[in-house]
């Protein structure tokens, strides 16, 4: 398959397109015109762009459960009980597993199973089965703005029919869909798939009709570090301006040191700024979007409550956009409609008791922050390099030479060298670079951070750290000290 990073023609689109709608049968009532005309009647209030781009103005931070359920009705119901009980302020529709994988008969199967039962017997809400008119009753049922949430490497059918449903803002990306979730998807196949997504995206926004488009920051959500998750933010937003999208929120997930998550933030929005006004794209607007504590969780709630006001606390001294917010049934699987609500409303109170303050520009962050844009500047030169400046190419090249390379991730098209582990502060930093293309600089200063750890804890730097700083958080500590 060759790919890259240029805008797919009309021609190139819409031969592409026949195929997609033919997936699956709700795929014939599609029609883009009709679409357009239903997305221009959506009120401004409901525009996911619009309140995202009121908030940035205003400088407070949005709060955003995850939630699906396998039946309509249900799902409306959820919803509602989100934004009414739990005072969300944007609503999601998570997707089903199944549907991730484009195993729409499955997904069929799980709505019936789930209409016998009584209960929902998939994982989140079956979008492509739906079809248009369904996810219209969903999006036009609730207050607030809605957005597709998902995991899907082929997510070309899912975007047809979500966008024609009246859904304002779409979730994913090329690498961030695959590379996390995926053992044997190529980078090749995903990326081409996800232009697909992003010239869709860009073809309403050139009918006068902007949808926002969010890649997935945390990757694996496991001690990732900053300078790994913010250079591929940054390449599936070029990739996605590249395709005519206007409207891109950028994202990160909490890592648990205050100062170096609010820096990690802050580089991450300097630098997409920047990387997007060099390549010409200075009309594409940009918002961040700051994910709760994505590892392992306290089994006991109250625990829980308070990791949960941790990220809260951080999105807000870091001044994101939103927060994703987790719930205190984290540990046990599935929340109740009651925990996630709960979750929202600890995030909520936290969020506005700390929404006049902002650490963004305190000594501390702005040293780390430096340290962070250094180092993605070290990974974003190597793909522009490797792709000879097409970012399609770029990436393909970098995750192959192992340039780019996601801690903890299932695919085998990752090299998987790389190892993260935590500082004595509890900052993540690199045990192992892996191929990494730092200068001897920051790889020195890695090491020296954590042999300051060592030293403190009067045992050797090692594989040890890792684990005990994966398991951690679950035993309510953030670093795994030995005991």
């Amino acid at each position: 398959m060759k790919i890259s990073n240029t805008k797919l023609s009309n021609d190139q689109f819409f031969k592409e397109r026949e195929e997609v709608l033919g997936q699956w049968k709700t795929g014939q009532d599609v029609d883009f015109e009709e679409s357009v005309a239903y997305q221009k009647a959506i009120s401004d209030e409901k525009r996911f762009g619009n309140k995202l781009a009121k908030a940035k103005e205003e400088g407070i931070t949005l709060i955003q459960p995850r939630a699906g359920v396998a039946l309509e009705q249900e799902h409306i119901a959820l919803l509602k009980f989100l934004e009414d009980e739990g005072e969300a302020d944007l609503l999601p529709s998570t997707i089903d597993s199944y549907t991730r994988l484009n195993r729409y008969k499955e997904a069929e199967a799980g709505i019936e199973k789930s209409r016998e039962t009584g209960r929902s017997m998939l994982n989140g809400f079956p979008a492509v089965n739906y079809g248009v008119e369904i996810c219209r009753n969903v999006t036009s049922a609730v207050s607030n703005p809605v957005q597709v949430r998902h995991g899907t490497p082929d997510a070309r059918l899912l975007t047809e029919i979500s966008i024609a449903g009246g859904f304002t803002s779409y979730e994913g990306g090329g690498i961030s869909y695959n590379i996390p979730y995926s053992k044997n998807h190529s980078l090749e196949k995903t990326i081409a798939h996800w232009q697909y997504t992003d010239r869709l995206v860009g073809m309403y926004e050139e009918a006068g009709v902007s949808i926002n488009r969010e890649p997935f920051g945390p990757l694996t959500g496991t001690l990732i570090p900053a300078c790994i998750s913010n250079s591929v933010a940054v390449i599936e937003a070029i990739l996605a301006a590249t395709q005519g999208v206007k409207d891109i929120t950028v994202g990160y997930g909490q890592c648990g040191n205050l100062i170096q998550d609010v820096a990690a933030l802050r580089s991450l929005n300097i630098l997409t700024r920047s990387y997007l006004d060099r390549f010409g794209y200075t009309d594409v607007r940009i918002t961040t979007v700051f994910h709760q504590w994505m590892g392992g969780f306290p089994q006991d709630e109250s625990k829980s409550f308070g990791v949960i006001s941790w990220g809260a606390a951080a999105a807000a001294l870091a001044k994101a956009t939103k927060v994703i917010v987790k719930t205190p049934h984290e540990a046990m699987g599935v929340p109740t409609k009651e925990a996630n609500a709960a979750g929202l409303r600890a995030t909520k109170q936290v969020i506005s008791m700390l929404k006049d303050q902002d650490f963004l520009e305190i000594p501390a962050v702005i040293t780390e922050s430096e340290i962070i844009m250094k180092e993605m500047k070290c990974i974003l030169d190597k793909v522009e390099e490797l792709g000879k400046g097409d970012y399609a190419l770029g990436a393909i090249a970098a995750f192959e030479a192992g340039v780019i390379d996601v801690p903890f991730a299932p695919s085998r098209f990752n090299a998987g060298k790389v190892l993260p582990a935590r500082d004595n502060q509890g900052a993540i930093r690199f045990l192992e670079v892996g191929n990494l293309p730092f200068t001897q600089d920051l790889k020195d200063y890695h090491k020296k951070k954590l042999e300051e750890r060592g030293a403190f804890e009067n045992r050797p730097v090692s594989f040890q750290m890792v684990i005990d700083d994966v398991y951690a958080i679950g035993k309510g500590f953030l670093v795994g000290r030995p005991h």
